[in-house]
Order: structure tokens, then sequence, then C-alpha cells
């Protein structure tokens, strides 16, 4: 079987995988921003790199998996009109900023369990590690890398890219990004329009702070990952995983401030899978175009023709490579949906049939064309994790599981050996490596309680936003199912089921 190799985004080429501790694998990668719910392109990423953990325990690696929740400190560089995310949000929804959190923790676990994604062997929190965040920036400023400028302190980008390679990660020149770098307000305190906030100082109505040498404050969005990704997988270990769309600012910066703090550059592999899109543009709240993942379980969202399964998602992101764009459409989902019956239905099919021969002569060619595409599998799983060949290759595996089941091809034709491989292989790649799971956890009265929770919560946020419409929405849709709300004197809602 071939060896592993992995797209490393840092040479930009594939390269066979060896790992710094044999038979060990450490992975990080960037967790969520738990101001708001997650969307349809935040699953990507989670749902790519649960197949790449599930792939190298599958190759019989011990891996650590380390996914942090940023639940303070990510804002964008707009100098002193920066905002931390959580904070804000708390503000608009009237929530004590860890209570905001905590909502959207569990909003996020839940979907990640209809994902069937494997949870993470360590899940950081950003509030949790402060003392560390601080530790490295005092490093980074003992190294003469960092300044503080009334309580802010910011990294040294021109310094470093005099000395080492800014810009190695994602092809951008310094030069270029002074030119174009735009002047925003506050950022008179900054040496240079492309320095970056390694801790803010508070201003008085800022919820969130800690104390620290400089004052109170709270950390930067980069220097988050790379204090917990040190602490947890050590100064340099295998794997970082993201979206593309973090190569920069945020992994180019984490890259810099740890080879200051660390002496060496943090992982040896980078991975970013691309970006969802609708109509050829990336899936944003920036762009307004997201679809929420209650709001693709439910179809609640206008854009949507139907509700759409978690297994469906999940199919219809592995059907593309991850380094390859995908565009959603109804149709593609539908399309996805449709495909994921087929190749469950011959799964299931695969698993009643067994092997009989009656020593009849076996059909040499089908027997070579089955095991062919049985061991192409490995191989692409080996090139770089593609997830969308495998699928081809179940697909063309599908109809010869059915004919055998209706008769079209005798048992006999493929040898026992074969048909155990077949059994053994559909298994593996179908349900333990690309980890599509129909059975979902809980009775049906738990799972349609829980989607009726849901779907109250969203009209109860849609009516504290004032957005009756979707509130109006979601109450009518229920009650043409035969689900009739009612608005309590306490502000709860319950529900019943309208008898016909």
């Amino acid at each position: 079987m071939s060896e592993l190799k992995i797209y490393n985004s840092l040479h930009r080429q594939k390269e066979p995988f060896t790992s710094i501790t044999p038979g060990h694998v450490g992975i990080y990668v960037c967790g969520p921003t738990v101001s708001g719910e997650s969307h349809l392109g935040h699953a990507r990423p989670y749902i790519t790199f649960d197949v790449v953990n599930r792939y190298l325990r599958h190759l019989g690696y011990k891996v650590r998996y380390v996914r942090n929740i940023t639940d303070a400190g990510h804002f964008e560089e707009e100098g002193r009109e920066a905002e931390d995310k959580v904070s804000k949000k708390a503000i608009l929804e009237k929530l004590e900023p860890m209570e905001l959190v905590q909502k959207y923790t569990n909003l996020y676990h839940w979907a990640m369990l209809q994902f069937n994604n494997v949870e993470p062997s360590i899940e950081p929190t950003a509030t949790g590690h402060i003392i560390e965040q601080i530790e490295m920036i005092k490093t980074i400023m003992e190294k003469g890398y960092a300044y503080e400028v009334d309580g802010s302190v910011y990294f040294d980008v021109k310094k470093y890219a005099a000395s080492h390679n800014y810009g190695i990660l994602s092809g951008r020149v310094l030069e270029d990004m002074l030119e174009t770098t735009r002047e925003l307000e506050g950022q008179d305190d900054k040496r240079n329009k492309v320095d970056f906030a390694l801790w803010k100082k508070a201003p008085p109505e800022h919820i969130m702070r800690w104390p620290s040498p400089w004052g109170e404050g709270f950390p930067g969005w980069h220097i988050e990952c790379s204090a917990m990704s040190a602490k947890y997988l050590g100064s340099q270990f295998d794997i970082h995983g993201g979206g593309m769309d973090l190569q920069f600012p945020h992994h180019e910066c984490e890259i810099a401030q740890s080879e200051i703090a660390h002496g060496e550059m943090m992982a040896r592999y980078w991975m970013h899978n691309n970006m969802i899109t609708i109509n050829g543009r990336k899936m944003g709240k920036s762009y307004n175009n997201t679809i929420t993942l209650t709001e693709m379980f439910s179809g609640s969202n206008p854009i949507l023709e139907k509700a759409y399964s978690p297994m469906v998602i999940r199919f219809f992101v592995l059907q593309t490579h991850y380094r390859s764009t995908l565009d959603f459409s109804n149709e593609a989902l539908m399309a996805a949906e449709k495909g994921l019956q087929r190749l469950w239905a011959a799964y299931e099919v695969l698993q009643k049939l067994s092997w009989s021969g009656n020593g009849q002569a076996i059909n040499e060619e089908l027997d070579k064309q089955v095991r062919q595409l049985l061991q192409e599998l490995p191989e692409f799983m080996n090139d770089d994790f593609n997830t969308a060949k495998v699928m081809a290759n179940l697909f063309e595996l599908a109809p010869i599981i059915n004919s055998l089941k209706g008769g079209q091809i005798k048992m006999h034709e493929i040898s026992e050996e074969t048909f155990q491989l077949l059994q053994a292989g559909w298994k593996t790649f179908l349900v333990d490596i690309l980890g599509v799971q129909m059975e979902v956890l809980g009775t049906d009265e738990d799972k349609l309680d829980g989607v009726l929770q849901m779907l109250i919560n969203m009209r109860k946020e849609a009516k504290a936003r004032k957005d009756y419409a979707t509130s109006d929405k979601i109450r009518n849709e229920l009650l043409s199912v035969g689900i009739q709300l009612k608005d309590e004197k306490d502000g709860s809602v319950s529900y019943s089921i309208v008898q016909e």
C-alpha cells in the first residue's frame, strides 16, 4: 500500500507524512468562536478534520486531536474600534458573556454529535488559558519582538520580517501589505499598520477583562491558538488545520509569534479546507448569506427547499475533495441525499448476504474488478484524504452488491475472499472512516422533542429581535404539520399535537 501524503499548505505541495513521534500524531484545529450559532460553512472544517482524525487512527496512530473554543478576544484588527465578538454579542442578547458562550458551545456540541464527529481529545478554551497567553506574550516581549502602548501589546511584524519569512504560509509580501493596509481609526499607537495585537487594553465598558502586567484587558485572537497548541502538543507538532480563510492573518500570525516564543516552526504540516460558496460567493456572516446548522436541519431558512439531515450534509461535504470549492445548492443537497440512501441501502444489503460458492467457477474479470475497486480505497485516502474518489468507487460497487442480492450476479462469481473483503471494506470506509451513520441517538420522542425545542428557541430569538415574520413562519409551519405552540404567561412555550 502507498504511504500517506498530505498537501502541505506551507510548501504548496503533497508531502509524505512522517510524525514527529513514531506511532503518535498531534493535530490542532482552530475551533469555533462561540459568539453565535455555527453555519454550514463552519461544518466543513470540522467534518473534514474528523475524517483526518478517523483515518489516522485507522492507520494505527495514537492521535491527540486538540480543537479549541474561542470564547473571548476574537476581533479583527480595527484599532480601538475592535470589539471582542463574544462581549459584543453578549450585550446584544442581554446575557452574561459566559452565559452566551455556554449557550452556543452547547449548540455547537449538539451539532457535532448530529454529524457523528468523534469528540476531540482535548477542547481547551481561550478564557481557560489566559495565564499561558500572558506568559507567552511576556516571552515575546523579552525577546524584543513586541511592544506595549498604553496597556495594549503589539507584535512587531516589521522587525520579525527583517530576519524571518513573514508571509511564508499565505504568500503575502510585507511591502505590499504596508502599501495596501487601510488607515484605521485608533491605530496611531502601532509602530506599523501591519502589527497585530497580542493583548488589548479593555475600555471601561468592556465586560470581559483580566489583569495583566500591562493593565486590565483581553487577549488577541492569534495568541490564543499558539498558547493552547503549545501547552497540549508541544512547541512543534504534526498537523495544524483550519479553513482556508484562516491562512491570513490568523495562521500567519500564529507562525510568527510561535517562532519567536519557541524558536521553531509550530507545525510541520498545514492543512486548509476550501470554502463553501453560494452562487460563487463565500458563505460568511459578512456577506449575510449564511445558513445556520439548525436551519439546515429544520429547513427554516428561505434559501432551503426542504430540511436536510446531518448525515446528508456530512455526505455532501465529503463528496468533494476538501481542498476544492464546494458550491451550495438545493439540487446538490438533494443529489447527496439520494446518493447517501443508495450507499446505505447497499451497506444494509451487504450485511445480510453470505457467500456460497458450491464449487462453481468464479468470474475472473468481475472478481478482479471488485478487488481493484476495493484496493483503490486506501490508495485514495493516502492521496491527501481524497474522500471524493473513495465515494466514487463505493458508487461503482453498489450496483454489484444489489445484483448479488437480486441474483443478476451469482454469489459464486466472486471468490469468498473477495466477498469478505467487500463486506469488511464497505464498513471500514463508509462507516468507520467517512463516518456515515444512519442510526441517530435517542428515541423518536427524544428526537422530536429536541427538534421542537430548537425551533421554539429560534422563534423566541426571532421575537426578541422583533423579526415577527420568522416567528410567525415557524409557528404556522409547525401548525401545518399538526404541532401547535402555546405561549404561556410565564414566558415559556409549550406544544401539543393537534388531533385530526
